[in-house]
């Protein structure tokens, strides 16, 4: 009978546990979304640049250019 009610103990105790942790807090989105934005600053910032820009052309131009 005892290792019936620790299981059921313990059953409840998991199950309140999952229902806590069931996903991210405002507080994690906030800091997921500011992450997310400063990436996207720094690669446009990147794409942008002189030489990745005509990589970027480069590698268009030849592609459009391509036999078919």
């Amino acid at each position: 009978m005892a290792v019936k009610v620790w299981l059921g103990d313990w059953w409840r105790a998991r199950r309140a546990a999952a229902r806590r942790d069931a996903g991210m807090t405002t507080s994690e989105y906030a800091v997921g979304t500011i992450a997310a934005a400063a990436f996207a600053a720094v690669l446009y910032k990147i794409v942008t640049s002189g030489a990745v820009s005509g990589a970027l052309e480069s590698v268009i131009g030849k592609a459009l250019d391509a036999p078919f």
